[in-house]
């Protein structure tokens, strides 16, 4: 059987030089050229023959060989394989190759039978002989815009005619040409096909032409050829300056036309390039390229030869707008564009906005249309292969929507679509056109997606329906520019020099938005005292004034046009080099990704870059809002057509919440499966590399992009910190984990063989606290005494098919959740429950479990206690594993906790190995281990240095390092949103490190707030957190950013020392802006008593600073108040300022309440020991306390009693059990008079009796109050403290204004708020206004949600067992209708929320208080003290949001109705009976 490569190969054969044939296993070209039998060629010389596979990227080789041998090439192939050929594509046109792409059609279907459509049924169709069905052609599409030009035909004598002619064109233009050809045009009609190409062929191509051809060729410089394909900006000179210039549209479109002609008189053949056919006066025609006309032209020669006409498009690139309106009847009054389109991604396709954009020409273009608009239609075949029928035709001639076979969609060219109205007016909300909106203001013009619900996946609302518009916009100011050139330069025209001096400088700078606008005022204010003068082009000018100002154009499309780039108008924008900026949004969840290949959307970025001149973004709002700003700044700025791609994901589900499309975002970014990055030709210009990666991973596409364009490396010159993440993929990434877990079990089992006796031991944890993994390593230290070969691994770091290698396996699992495994066992217990049959029939085991009987109150859930080790055991001897001992089982309800079962198992499980009881060993002294680790430590340097030097971990993997880093202030935590994915990629957790900064009293100047502003983004997460404790705290630090973190606090003289720790930490102060002075006064006091308690080692110099020891000097360290072991436990003091109790002084160790004297000087303070917050779940001799008042001292005395009472804390508290050694244990142990007399007698002084003073709340005054000195101070509302830029709230930014004009102070309060204090009246007024510009003057929130704190908790926080800061808000919104339809709105009441029992928003001193116990389940807490004098009281457990709200809802109303006059909600719930009051911390687990 004849294919359609059997003429194409004869007529490649005589003109070409080499020949390429692509194989693949659906197509064989090469079998074309064998079986050639005429082997004429215009050299006399035979081309070289070469067989390339399509899976072996052979347009690569292709483009190389053109470019080092400059030989006339051909090439053929099928269109499947022009996706993957695109940037070669790029390189060869750059080039000037005569090459030339012979490709036949593909079919994309995946059922390969001719179906045709009626009336929406698909049925059988018949062969009409002569004509052909239409060919799927979106492979075509794809690669319109690579600079090839493009030649189409759908019968086998064209498809010969047009391959002689293209292979002409593309020596005469030194253009590289691609035939398209229909895969059925060979067999389709019974004509047989003249092959005259003897004749023809050097007809077309001369010796002359030859050449011409390879001296155009040889000015082509090394540089271009290896440049990135970069097209010069209008009116900049090419990359090679000395090249002549590339054959431009027009003589590409005349030298096509030139050689038609030359053929028609060689063959009598005629073509043309754009060719009309039917009646001069059609009121209809249809547009159809010729690979897809034959079908279509037969039915309408066979039933509308009278009224309709057809185009037939055979040279569509380039695309002439010209010719094609000269070949149109002017009669035209609809014009119906005819493609086939598998699927509809797009609402239009890429003929139809060729065609649509010719009708919007300028009046002064020769192109312009000179009859009337017509209606324009776009016209989708959506059968593949099938033929158009007359039904088909008809359907699409009488109605403008058209069912399944065609799609029509009506267009108005001469109609504007849409308003560039300001989007308050619309009902698009998402975050992205909030940023638009927020960054060009009045400048922005959005021309699609405006007035609908939502742009969320939305074809209908993609780019392309506003693109017209566009063009006609940007055409429109271009005009208007060049009036404003040809009047200043009209020396006939009189015009006043500063007139002609503003349009000269508006005219230099009209592409520079704010230079503008700044000479586009000025013109306009002289314009305007002139008005009455004007005349000519001045008055044009002046009517057309708004065009002064530069506009931002942008058009919003949907991540469906991913899924079918050929037909995305993705294409007609960034090949247009038009100032247009295009933002898709994504919005596939990373866990709904799509997998299978065939259905799997396209790299839009990755296209967009191969063309080399289009600035690209990829962005994430939920990753990093500054990444998105500067990405819409810069593609507003680039001169060019910008592509911003925008992760938001959606999961498919109601009431989405923000948590959730936040942990989305993180999944997609951290797996470098949506990646932050910029690309930006214009740096390159500059001498700047023009990709810039903004987040940690890249896919490997990309990645595989930059390397081949050498991006790579000079990235990693540029940036060699981010030379090892950037460098390595997910793939490669657990390729070396694997090969690193592999290294440990071979060191571990040399060691295992290097002498020790006994049966070696597997010991096995799952814990996703310490416990588990702390008792793995108390039993290796335990067999070692033993002489018993031992190591220890977390469940899921092994196999279930490695027990059957073991001979002795023990497992330590904890309980997490409703009684599931935890994180790092869940893997393996999946494996292990699911197995049927395992040898294990000689492995001997022995299981214990942590668990709490009481975790869970009711009886139904009895069943999650101690679950997976129950489980674990029964499977084990389930199939076949022996029993060491019974399962032992740890309960956090008993006089040890899991201590106390712990006690009785392991003796029985050394017995049972056959271990006699030691002999003079004390096999596990009673001392605390984190003494030890202190001492050890040499004053807190441990092996940080080092650890810090290990670049194969982002973690410390010491784990005293990690203790000792808390002294240093900081935390080593992971983010626990990514570590079930991190686990399946083989990755370690995802570590980064929380820093904290100590700012005593919560006091900073405007330079320090910079420096913090600077250094979060510069080495952190970009937040910046108030804490609590009115500190500022760092998220997110990769360990290689540490020390430069570190670094740049000190640098701004703030410092992390101590700020947490066994030490005293920050120390927290009132900051009371009304009573001036005495502020002043108790601040001045609150920063010498942090100093005085400041640890006095030198290793934080050492190891942060670089402040090296003299050499030779031995490191000779001491800690005067302190000592080698620190404190027991952290330490914490405040300084409260009556009537405000803000810092909760009941709940810390130490607190100074400030007593003043009658003239508002201070006193001294009274003082209070005893208060803290931490406790268990469960446990009940752990219970947060609230602090007692022991007297009163003296300003003199205070720093004094204050280190003495740390001092007994020192010499008495717990240090063997962390969870009983805080100070209020210390206390409730020995009693509150033996504290008061043992401090008394360490004290010079007597404590006198406490003095008068009255708390009124605990929370803040928002807004401006004005000090007794006269400054004004205005308090911020800062949702949970977090310092964040979103687009509806750019606070960060906000506050960075501010600081740089502020002259006073940052005062962080102990809410998590911030005051900018000290504002002269001279400056109110410019503070406002930026309070207003950011909304940062938003306090019209309710008096609870004003009250409402919370703690970190998710992602970072390695206690947290469920979520917090990300969800309060929206828990507190749920009542907030309750509350404001009671009458409640303004009333304060306390609500704080924790993602564990540890305490850190004092929850247990609130009104209402949400403590997390499992993830989506808080026990709740009611009745705490209004001013925090009081704790609260379990009311119930582990609730859920639902049952939350059908708790607190009735009991608001009951409030509101019942309340006495002043009641707050704490005192009302214990009044009325709802709940008990707790009268002490040892009463405050009695529930009776």
């Amino acid at each position: 059987m004849v294919s359609s490569f059997d003429n194409l190969a004869q007529a490649a054969f005589a003109s070409s030089e080499a020949i390429f044939s692509i194989n693949s296993p659906s197509s064989h070209p090469s079998r074309a050229i064998d079986r050639l039998s005429d082997k004429y060629t215009i050299s006399n010389t035979s081309p070289a023959v070469t067989t390339l596979q399509a899976n072996a990227d052979p347009f690569q080789k292709i483009q190389e060989s053109a470019a080092t041998k400059k030989e006339l090439t051909s090439v053929l192939a099928t269109s499947d394989s022009l996706l993957a050929a695109i940037p070669h594509l790029f390189k060869t046109a750059s080039q000037r190759s005569a090459v030339v792409v012979h490709v036949e059609t593909k079919e994309r279907d995946s059922d390969s039978s001719t179906t045709q459509h009626i009336n929406g049924t698909a049925a059988p169709t018949k062969s009409t002989g002569g004509h052909n069905g239409v060919p799927s052609y979106a492979d075509l599409m794809a690669v319109r815009q690579t600079g090839f030009a493009v030649l189409t035909s759908d019968n086998a004598q064209a498809a010969f005619d047009l391959a002689l002619v293209a292979q002409a064109a593309a020596v005469q233009t030194s253009t590289p040409f691609l035939n398209a050809v229909n895969s059925a045009a060979a067999g389709a009609s019974d004509k047989k096909i003249v092959l005259d190409h003897q004749r023809v062929a050097p007809a077309l191509i001369s010796e002359q032409d030859l050449i011409a051809h390879r001296e155009r060729q040889s000015a082509v410089s090394e540089i271009s050829l290896s440049s990135l394909y970069l097209k010069p900006q209008e009116g900049q000179p090419a990359a090679d300056s000395a090249a002549p210039a590339a054959a431009s549209a027009e003589e590409v479109y005349n030298k096509v036309e030139e050689l038609l002609d030359v053929l028609q008189k060689q063959t009598g053949r005629s073509y043309r390039p754009i060719e009309y056919q039917g009646p001069a006066n059609a009121k209809t025609v249809f547009v159809s390229l010729a690979i897809g006309s034959s079908s279509l032209d037969h039915a309408l020669k066979a039933h509308h030869a009278k009224d309709v006409g057809l185009v037939k498009i055979h040279l569509y690139r380039p695309w002439s707008e010209r010719h094609f309106l000269q070949a149109l009847p002017t009669s035209v009054e609809r014009v119906i564009v005819f493609e086939q389109s598998p699927a509809a991604h797009t609402a239009w396709t890429p003929l139809f906005l060729d065609v649509s954009a010719s009708f919007h020409a300028s009046a002064d273009d020769k192109a312009a249309w000179a009859g009337k608009v017509p209606k324009i239609l776009s016209a989708r075949f959506r059968g593949s292969g099938a033929e158009v029928t007359d039904a088909d035709v008809k359907a699409a001639l009488t109605s403008e929507h058209a069912k399944p076979t065609f799609v029509i969609n009506p267009h108005f060219v001469a109609q504007s679509v849409s308003s560039a109205s300001s989007l308050q007016e619309s009902d698009v909300d998402t975050p992205y056109i909030q940023m638009l909106n927020q960054v060009f203001q009045d400048r922005l013009n959005i021309e699609n997606g405006l007035k609908t619900d939502s742009v969320w996946g939305s074809a209908q609302q993609s780019p392309e329906f506003g693109y017209g518009s566009l063009v006609t916009k940007v055409s429109a100011r271009a005009r208007f520019a060049e009036l404003v050139s040809k009047t200043v330069q009209d020396s006939n025209l009189k015009i006043a020099e500063p007139l002609r001096k503003a349009l000269t400088q508006w005219h230099l700078n009209r592409s520079d938005s704010k230079l503008a606008k700044r000479h586009g005022d000025e013109v306009i204010a002289l314009l305007q005292e002139a008005k009455d003068s004007l005349v000519g082009s001045l008055a044009e000018i002046s009517a057309q004034s708004s065009q002064f100002a530069k506009p931002s154009h942008w058009l919003i499309g949907a991540d469906a046009w991913a899924f079918d780039i050929a037909n995305s108008g993705v294409h007609h924008v960034i090949s247009s080099n038009a100032d247009i900026n295009l933002l898709i949004l994504d919005t596939e969840p990373y866990t709904a990704r799509t997998q299978n290949p065939e259905n799997r959307k396209k790299d839009i970025g990755l296209y967009a870059m191969n063309y080399g001149s289009v600035f690209v973004a990829s962005v994430a709002v939920y990753s990093s809002y500054s990444q998105v700003l500067h990405a819409l700044i810069e593609a507003d700025q680039y001169q060019g057509p910008s592509v911003v791609l925008a992760y938001l994901p959606r999961p498919d589900e109601e009431n989405v919440s923000p948590i959730t499309v936040l942990k989305e975002t993180k999944l997609a970014v951290d797996t470098g499966y949506w990646p932050l990055y910029r690309w930006n030709p214009a740096l390159e210009e500059k001498g700047e590399e023009a990709f810039r990666l903004d987040s940690e991973r890249i896919k490997l596409d990309l990645q595989q992009f930059l390397e081949r364009e050498n991006h790579l490396s000079l990235i990693i010159q540029q940036n060699p910190d981010v030379a090892r993440t950037l460098t390595h993929s997910i793939e490669s990434e657990a390729k070396a984990r694997d090969v690193a877990l592999k290294k440990k079990a071979k060191d571990d089992f040399a060691k295992l063989m290097g002498g020790l006796g006994g049966p070696p031991l597997l010991i096995l944890f799952g814990s996703d606290g310490s416990n588990a993994e702390g008792l793995a390593k108390r039993l290796v230290k335990g067999a070692k005494l033993r002489n018993l070969s031992a190591r220890y691994s977390a469940m899921d770091d092994v196999s279930i098919e490695d027990l059957t290698l073991e001979k002795h396996v023990i497992f330590v699992v904890s309980t997490a959740g409703q009684g599931e495994f935890p994180v790092n066992a869940r893997e393996f217990w999946k494996a292990l429950s699911a197995a049927t049959e395992l040898g294990v029939s000689e492995t001997k085991f022995s299981v214990f479990g942590l668990g709490d009987s009481h975790y869970w109150p009711r009886e139904e859930d009895a069943i999650f206690y101690n679950r997976p080790s129950k489980e674990l055991n029964a499977k084990l001897i389930e199939l076949g594993a022996q029993p060491l001992t019974d399962l032992g089982l740890g309960n956090d309800q008993d006089a040890d906790a899991f201590e106390t079962a712990w006690a009785v198992w392991e003796p029985l499980l050394w017995t049972s190995l056959g271990c006699k009881p030691l002999e003079g060993v004390v096999e596990e002294p009673k001392k605390s281990a984190d003494d030890a680790m202190k001492i050890d430590s040499n004053y807190l340097r441990g092996t940080i240095a080092e650890g810090l030097l290990d670049d194969t971990t982002g973690q410390l993997r010491a784990e005293a390092d990690t203790k000792l880093t808390k002294f240093h202030g900081i935390y080593q935590q992971d983010d626990r949103d990514l570590r079930e994915e991190r686990k399946k990629q083989g990755l370690e957790k995802a570590f980064s490190f929380m820093v904290r900064v100590r700012v005593p009293g919560g006091v900073a100047t405007p330079a320090q707030w910079l420096a913090m502003d600077s250094i979060s983004d510069v080495t952190a997460n970009g937040t910046l957190k108030l804490t609590t404790r009115q500190a500022f705290q760092f998220h997110g630090i990769l360990k290689r950013n540490l020390k430069k973190n570190i670094q740049l606090i000190n640098k701004s003289l703030l410092d992390t020392i101590a700020a947490c720790g066994d030490v005293n930490r920050n120390i927290m102060c009132n900051p009371n802006p009304h009573q001036s002075d005495l502020h002043k006064q108790v601040n001045d006091f609150a920063t010498d008593l942090s100093a005085h308690l400041l640890p006095k080692t030198s290793a934080y110099r050492e190891i942060w600073l670089d402040q090296k020891l003299v050499k030779g000097e031995a490191v000779v360290d001491h800690e005067p108040l302190y000592g080698p072991t620190y404190l027991p436990r952290k330490f914490k003091i405040v300084v409260a300022v009556p009537p405000s109790n803000d810092v909760d002084v009941y709940a810390h160790d130490l607190g100074y309440i400030a007593i003043t004297n009658k003239d508002g000087s201070l006193a001294g303070f009274n003082v209070t020991v005893g208060g803290g917050m931490g406790m268990t779940h469960g446990n009940k001799k752990t219970y947060p306390r609230v602090a007692d008042l022991i007297g009163f001292v003296t300003t003199e005395q205070a720093i004094e009693t204050g280190e003495k009472v740390m001092l007994v804390q020192r010499d008495f508290g717990d240090r063997m059990n962390r969870k009983h050694a805080r100070m209020k244990y210390t206390i409730d142990d020995r009693g509150i008079e033996w504290f008061k007399t043992e401090l008394q007698s360490r004290l010079p002084f007597q404590i006198q009796e406490a003095r008068p003073f009255k708390f009124l709340d605990n929370a803040d005054r928002y807004g401006w109050t004005q000090g007794q000195d006269k400054m004004w101070h205005y308090c911020c509302y800062i949702e949970n403290g977090r310092v964040k830029d979103t687009p509806a709230e750019p606070h960060k930014t906000g506050l960075r204004e501010i600081a740089k004009i502020h002259n006073g102070e940052f005062r962080l309060t102990p809410n998590q708020h911030l005051i900018i204090a000290n504002v002269k009246a001279s400056e109110k007024a410019h503070i406002q206004s930026l309070l207003e510009q950011y909304k940062l003057d938003k306090l019209n929130y309710t008096g609870a949600m004003l009250n409402s704190m919370a703690c970190v908790a998710f992602p970072t926080c390695s206690l947290a067992m469920a979520e917090s800061e990300r969800y309060l808000p929206s828990l507190v919104q749920l009542l907030e209708s309750t509350i404001e339809e009671v009458g409640l709105r303004d009333d304060a009441i306390t609500i704080r929320m924790t993602g564990c029992p540890n305490g850190c928003a004092r929850p247990y001193v609130a009104e209402i208080a949400f403590v997390g116990k499992a993830f989506g389940a808080y026990n709740v807490y009611l009745g705490g003290g209004h001013h925090g004098q009081r704790l609260n009281k379990l009311y119930k457990e582990s609730l859920t949001e639902p049952e939350i709200v059908a708790e607190l809802k009735p009991m608001i109303r009951r409030y509101a109705a019942e309340r006495l006059d002043g009641e707050h909600f704490g005192d009302f719930v214990i009044r009325v009976g709802i709940i008990k009051a707790t009268l002490s911390g040892k009463t405050f687990h009695d529930l009776s």
